[in-house]
């Protein structure tokens, strides 16, 4: 864990010294992510299905159609069973990639991937509370943005991974 850490933040030192152009912050919310799809739960039987992923990442411009920058995703759910569920938390943090390949003047299209690691925190009712490491990813080859001003910017993907199968949010100019 720690050398993804610091090959994220090496990521993140080369990106700010290519120097960045601009610089985004990025809020969204995904449904169906990767952790309800594939067994993230340490094999754990009767799952429900997460609320979704909101996600927080910051982007950082490195050439005219490529983006680049760490995000963080959180995510939850629980087990069948009423007053005995269990509970689980999702911790992703991902280094992202976003190339655009179609502009005009009112659309952007591009395609965004991302990869790095979930931390499902598990929390068995009258257990010890732990932790399960899994590989994140997040492919999604459409992706649109409107931007609604010079600072603010509306944005939704359809794709696959710990962000979410679909994902809407916004992006603000730094």
């Amino acid at each position: 864990m720690k050398k993804f850490l610091l090959i994220i933040a090496a990521a993140i030192a080369f990106a700010v010294s290519a120097n960045a152009q601009k610089a985004e912050l990025q809020l969204g919310y995904g449904g169906y992510t990767q952790m309800d799809a594939m067994d993230m739960h340490d094999g754990w039987h009767g799952v429900n299905n997460a609320w979704g992923a909101v996600t927080a990442g910051v982007n950082f411009k490195v050439a005219p159609k490529f983006w680049i920058g760490p995000s963080y995703s959180f995510s939850s759910t629980s087990t069948k069973g009423g007053a005995n569920a269990s509970h689980i938390a999702y911790h992703v943090i991902m280094l992202n990639a976003r190339y655009e390949y179609y502009r005009n003047s009112i659309v952007k299209l591009y395609g965004h991937v991302g990869l790095g690691a979930d931390i499902s925190y598990m929390q068995p009712k009258g257990g010890d509370n732990f932790s399960k490491g899994y590989v994140a990813f997040q492919v999604s080859p459409l992706g649109a943005q409107v931007d609604l001003n010079r600072n603010v910017a509306l944005f939704g993907e359809i794709g696959f991974g710990a962000q979410g199968l679909a994902q809407v949010g916004f992006r603000f100019a730094l």
